[in-house]
Order: C-alpha cells, then sequence, then structure tokens
C-alpha cells in the first residue's frame, strides 16, 4: 500500500500545517482508537480560499476546491495528532456542512470532492459513511466545512 502523503505529493498537493482553531474548541479529540476532527474551513496560507453561498457567490468548482481544501487540512490535524496519516484505519464518517442558496440542491455533489480525495489517497479505508448537509452561513463566511471522524491505530 502507498504512503498516503506520497499519493498527496503525486497529485501534486501537501498537507499544510495543521490550522489552528477559530473559536473555543480543541482541533481534535482521541477517544480509544477514535479520532474527532473538528469542522475545517477551507484556510489556505491563513485565507478562505472562497467566501460566500454556493452557487450565487461561489461557483460549484470553487465549493469543490473548498471541499479538498477543507480534507487536506483535517488530514494535517490528524498528522498533528498521530505523528503520520498512515495511521489511519479508516474513515468513519464525514459530515459536509455547504453554505447554499435557496434551491441549491447538490450539497452531495460538492461533498463528493471530499469522498473522492480520501479514497483516492487512503484507498478502501478511505471509503467512509457521510452526511452532505445544506446551511445559511458557516463560520467566517465560509462556503464549506467538513468534519471527520477517523478509527486509527
Amino acid at each position: 500500500m502507498s504512503n498516503p502523503e506520497e499519493v498527496l505529493k503525486q497529485k501534486g498537493l501537501v498537507l499544510p500545517p495543521a490550522p489552528a482553531p477559530v473559536a473555543a474548541y480543541i482541533p481534535w479529540r482521541r477517544s480509544g482508537n477514535l479520532l474527532y476532527i473538528s469542522g475545517q474551513i477551507p484556510m489556505r496560507s491563513g485565507s478562505l480560499v472562497a467566501k460566500g453561498a454556493v452557487p450565487g457567490q461561489v461557483s460549484m468548482e470553487q465549493a469543490q476546491e473548498c471541499a479538498v481544501q477543507c480534507t487536506l487540512n483535517g488530514l494535517a490535524v490528524a498528522k498533528a495528532a498521530l505523528g503520520d496519516i498512515d495511521k489511519i484505519r479508516q474513515v468513519v464518517r464525514v459530515g459536509v456542512f455547504v453554505c447554499s442558496d435557496p434551491g441549491f440542491y447538490e450539497q452531495p455533489k460538492v461533498a463528493n470532492a471530499c469522498s473522492e480525495l480520501l479514497v483516492s489517497v487512503l484507498g478502501e479505508r478511505g471509503k467512509h459513511a457521510r452526511a452532505a448537509v445544506g446551511s445559511v452561513a458557516l463560520p467566517l463566511g465560509s462556503p464549506v466545512e467538513i468534519e471527520f471522524l477517523f478509527e486509527v491505530e
């Protein structure tokens, strides 16, 4: 099996430093062999990748890019917690929240960018249960927020 960070590198992606929380919470909590990752917004180099609701202010393509960034941030937090993302046994669940204009019903297409990246990087252990939920607003005006639950070594 390929090392997940090598797979990311082959895709031209790299894990950023684990983002710091933007409010009064911790970035992760481990309970036994479960690692809960707090909701990640698409911060890159200290700024949101995009801001606003989908699709009026943020296109589907931008929202999917945001989902990829949220996923990279979530994996970065997991690496900070575990030392190595290869210690992820499986992705148990992903919760994807999309700031949505009224009448927008394609949240699963945004969430697929996260799901597909997890499977491409982690293989079978990247398959997961998922919720894709529309929201009227998200923290800091983010178009996407994603939380993760991993089973770990």
